[in-house]
Formats: C-alpha cells, structure tokens, sequence
C-alpha cells in the first residue's frame, strides 16, 4: 500500500499514483503498456520507442499497516499522493 511513480527517463514525465497494492498497480501498468494500451500517452510512446528501458518503475512511499481498524487508508493515501505531488511538481 503506498505511492508509486512511472517516468519517462528521456523527458521526465511522470504518472503518480496511489494504490492498496503498489507492486500489482506497477504490473498492471506494464502489461497495459506492452499491450498498447495505457491511457498515458507520453508514458505509452516512450514504451513503443525503448521499451521497459525508457521508463522507471519507483515505488516511492509505503504505508505501514496499522493495528486499528478503523484507520482511513484511502483519506492516507490521497493525502500522500497529493503531497508527492507538490514535491515533484506533477498536476492531479
């Protein structure tokens, strides 16, 4: 559970995200790009110029599970994924 980034090596441009499973969204990612269809177009052309190469695949932050349950996960991760966003200068 965490915030995880795609980027462009070449150009920089970078899809942040947030998910309950970082590693599956990652993956999911990859397959999407190797079959053409990513919805990142940028991100999407860089696959079909250099492949795997061209891009960084980063998990950025985790969240660590708590022991109470009713911590707000979702509320968690949206509020790290906006702050990576500010850091990194990268529109919602």
């Amino acid at each position: 559970m965490g915030i995880y980034a795609i980027r462009d090596r070449a150009s920089g441009h970078r899809l942040l995200g947030a998910s309950r499973n970082v590693h599956a969204a990652l993956n999911r990612a990859r397959f999407e790009l190797g079959m053409g269809k990513h919805g990142d177009r940028v991100l999407q052309a860089e696959w079909h110029r250099n492949g795997v190469e061209g891009l960084a695949f980063e998990v950025l932050e985790l969240v660590k599970e708590r022991e109470d349950a009713g911590f707000d996960y979702a509320s968690e991760l949206m509020a790290l994924e906006q702050i990576h966003r500010e850091l990194q200068g990268v529109a919602p």
